[in-house]
């Protein structure tokens, strides 16, 4: 999944130190590629790539940044907006991540864990940029 956010270190920031995923790796492409392969319209990307596990079989999480270019109005609900407005990370253990988004003034939209069927825990928070991230682990 390859999301571009408006500032690239607050988001590695985010992804890294509040949700718990590592940084991976990293590549650029020249603007001339991005150009020749329709990405952007002349704007060279710095990808970074975050995994919540460092193994073959994660999900690669890829953040990039064209500065202030690109903006995207931040959402108070899902229902404001069309496209992707969430993603769903499953954690191991969901107190952890509770523990450094309490920490770090990060709101639970959600007001506090809920309990869902299966008997996991489930919060809902956003991302700097105003992607909504549900978090589903056991406590």
């Amino acid at each position: 999944m390859g999301v571009v956010v408006e500032d690239l270190e607050k988001s590695i920031d985010f992804y890294t130190n509040i949700i718990g995923m590592t940084k991976t790796g990293e590549f650029s492409v020249t603007k001339e590629k991005c150009t020749e392969l329709g990405l952007t319209d002349s704007y060279q990307l710095d990808v970074t790539i975050l995994k919540l596990e460092n193994s073959e079989r994660s999900n690669e999480w890829k953040l990039m940044s064209l500065g202030t270019k690109a903006k995207h109005p931040k959402q108070k609900y899902m229902s404001d907006d069309t496209g992707m407005q969430y993603i769903t990370v499953f954690v191991k253990h969901l107190l952890p991540v509770m523990k450094r988004v309490q920490e770090n003034g990060i709101k639970i939209l959600s007001g506090k864990p809920s309990t869902l069927d299966n008997g996991n825990k489930f919060i809902l928070i956003q991302d700097p940029d105003g992607t909504f991230i549900e978090i589903i682990g056991p406590e």
